[in-house]
């Protein structure tokens, strides 16, 4: 059962979802395969092809970003869903919009974008974007109750 905040009701049922609790942990799942599979990418293009030093630190510092990004959206999400807390899932919302525009950015902007990338990145765009939904349709049901 999910934990009341104060002010809220304890007769009033849980509102945390389950759908979006169960999308948020296949995402960070996924997301570590995705980690470790791109950084795998990225080193193999780098031994493979000519791969500027400047664009390799860029792609792997923006990699790791991209990681620390994942865990505040999957603890953000985690959080807020079961506490039932705004703030957590406009924070998760938030984080979710920054990792899509960098998973965009491993999908399109990258220095060498292989077949593999665009496929995983896809997955990972679709996973992305069914939280942000989940999110919002969380969020929105929160509010319609605690406001």
């Amino acid at each position: 059962m999910a934990m009341h905040g104060p002010g809220r009701s304890a007769n009033v049922s849980a509102l945390s979802s389950v759908t979006f609790q169960l999308l948020l942990k296949l995402t960070a799942v996924y997301f570590v395969f995705y980690f470790l599979f791109t950084l795998g990418l990225i080193i193999r293009k780098s031994l493979v092809l000519p791969y500027p030093v400047d664009a390799l630190v860029c792609d792997v510092c923006l990699l790791f970003l991209l990681a620390a990004l994942d865990f505040l959206h999957f603890f953000c999400g985690v959080k807020g869903n079961l506490t039932e807390s705004e703030r957590y899932i406009l924070a998760n919302l938030i984080v979710t919009g920054t990792t899509i525009l960098l998973t965009i950015y491993f999908l399109v902007w990258q220095t060498y974008v292989m077949r593999a990338d665009v496929i995983i990145s896809s997955v990972l765009l679709v996973a992305y974007g069914l939280d942000g939904v989940l999110a919002l349709s969380t969020l929105a049901r929160l509010a319609s109750v605690y406001s």
